[in-house]
């Protein structure tokens, strides 16, 4: 059983910044892509960026140029650096990992992810 926990979230202003963390309990965290979500109140859960296991990348368009998806498999972590942000991304944010080992493809997907953390509070002020 996998165990993510994230760290970092908080209170900023627009334009301010942000650096999440996640950090998985199993060794084998570097074999597997990471995930990062995002879900507003009322709101369904949405992809905000991804990493696979060899460091391929893919972000939302929304946050693309912003955000910065990273991680240090030496220290089973997985990080989100949020800068330029916005009160429209506030949210409570998830980190995930991936279903399959060795996928050179960023999955978008919630359903691709079966660990999930327990989610850290994102909240922009205008």
């Amino acid at each position: 059983q996998v165990q993510l926990v994230e760290s970092g979230g908080g209170l900023v202003q627009a334009g301010g910044s942000l650096k999440l963390s996640c950090a998985a309990s199993e060794r084998t965290f570097s074999n597997y892509g990471m995930g990062w979500f995002r879900q507003a109140p009322g709101k369904e859960r949405e992809f905000v960026a991804g990493i696979s296991w060899s460091g391929n990348t893919y972000y939302a368009d929304s946050v693309k140029g912003r955000f910065t998806i990273s991680r240090d498999n030496g220290k089973n972590t997985v990080y989100l650096q949020m800068n330029s942000l916005k009160p429209e991304d506030t949210a409570v944010y998830y980190c995930a990992a991936g279903i399959t080992p060795y996928s050179t493809t960023v999955r978008r997907t919630t359903a691709a992810y079966n660990y999930w953390g327990q989610g850290t509070q994102v909240t922009v002020s205008s």
